[in-house]
């Protein structure tokens, strides 16, 4: 019963994470895109009540008339909104989510293969970097927050690290999550610690009819914008998992880099346009860092099986038993899992009959299986697996 609970929690947490980032991301595009849109006011009596740009737009069968003061409006409304909720509701759902996904289940963090820890030093050390890289991320920006070309520089430099330091330790299916979950806290940072609080100061100053500091402004909006710029990577990292091709590499450190770099590259693109600059290097330059890495993770052409009549076929049940059945049962045995994944059993001999197509494509030729190789299958399983499947007929032998 614990495994079908924690099921239910990984489903109602995925979902509220997603829509919750749907209203974040949404909210962070459609103010970087209005910003980037606004034109300055004809009328005198808007550039007389200080309103630095405004914008006509139609949607919905109503008119839309959004305006943007230089610092503040003279008096506040009423009701003022605060864009806020969005950003916590994502970082905590998604906080909550891998914890229940990786810290509460912490051998999907762990490859000895990678680096011999126990499961609670991987937990440890997944939350040490996760605070590490926060605060790093916070150290470089508030240094350097007025040399934006070099804090570019530094903070493309620093998710390189991240990527390189989470694959040293980690297996790499985790490692792709934890960079990622790594730039989300960076996001929800900036929100909390930056964003609102300088909103707040300037919300106060009008109460008390002194004039903002127009500097809480300049930063929330460089906050902002580096928040626009995480948001691709951030959804590659998050969405990787299911790619088992891409962090099943000798450097999936640098696919990861690569990826996010060219996240950031059509980020960039479409910024410049709101501004009427269509500037094609920028997606060129992301096709070709796409096309490198796709090239780079290509399986290479394997040698062709022989056919090998005689395979054991207990020995491979045996591997299958000792290797897949924890999860691959009617009743799973591995913590976490109250039914087999994908509907996948191989608790008897016809089950692994059946599916043998399956087999060999998860454990041979992509590798995915064992997830994170928590039952730790050998290199030589591996190849008993590929020869019986080429005993079946079925590795493209006549």
């Amino acid at each position: 019963m614990d495994g079908y609970w924690l099921d239910w929690a990984g489903l109602l947490l995925r979902w509220l994470h997603v829509v919750a980032a749907i209203a974040w991301i949404g909210a962070s595009f459609y103010f970087v895109w209005l910003d980037n849109h606004l034109i300055p006011p004809q009328e005198p009596a808007l550039q007389a009540k200080g309103v630095s740009g405004e914008l006509w737009a139609v949607h919905g069968g109503g008119f839309y008339n959004p305006q943007k003061y230089r610092l503040a409006p003279p008096v506040l409304p009423e009701k003022l909104h605060w864009f806020r909720w969005e950003a916590y509701t994502t970082w905590l759902s998604g906080m909550a989510l891998l914890t229940a996904l990786y810290f509460l289940r912490p051998g999907y963090l762990v490859d000895p293969s990678v680096a011999a820890l126990a499961q609670w030093q991987a937990v440890m050390l997944a939350l040490g970097g996760l605070l590490l890289g926060t605060v790093l991320y916070e150290g470089v920006c508030r240094v350097f927050a007025s040399k934006p070309v070099v804090l570019a520089s530094l903070l493309l430099g620093l998710v390189g690290a991240l990527c390189f330091a989470f694959a040293q330790y980690f297996a790499p299916r985790a490692a792709f999550l934890l960079t990622g979950a790594t730039l989300a806290c960076w996001m929800a940072g900036n929100v909390l610690w930056v964003i609102i609080p300088g909103q707040r100061r300037m919300v106060a100053a009008i109460a008390a009819q002194r004039q903002p500091d127009v500097s809480d402004g300049l930063r929330g909006k460089q906050r902002s914008l580096h928040n626009n710029y995480l948001t691709l990577p951030v959804l590659l990292a998050m969405i990787s998992n299911h790619y088992a091709f891409l962090y099943q590499q000798e450097q999936s450190w640098l696919v990861l880099w690569l990826l996010m770099l060219a996240g950031a590259l059509i980020r960039h693109f479409f910024n410049r346009r709101h501004h009427g600059v269509a500037d094609w290097r920028f997606p060129l330059g992301a096709c070709l860092l796409l096309a490198l890495v796709a090239w780079r993770v290509a399986p290479q052409p394997a040698a062709p099986v022989v056919r090998a009549e005689g395979v054991d076929e207990v020995q491979v049940q045996r591997v299958l038993t000792e290797r897949c059945v924890s999860c691959h049962a009617a009743k799973p045995t591995q913590a976490g899992f109250a039914a087999p994944p994908a509907g996948l059993r191989l608790d008897d001999r016809h089950a692994i009959a059946a599916n043998a197509v399956r087999i060999h494509q998860q454990v041979v030729l992509s590798r995915t299986m064992p997830l994170a190789n928590l039952t730790q299958m050998t290199e030589s399983e591996r190849q008993l697996i590929s020869r019986w499947f080429a005993a079946q007929g079925q590795g493209g032998q006549p």
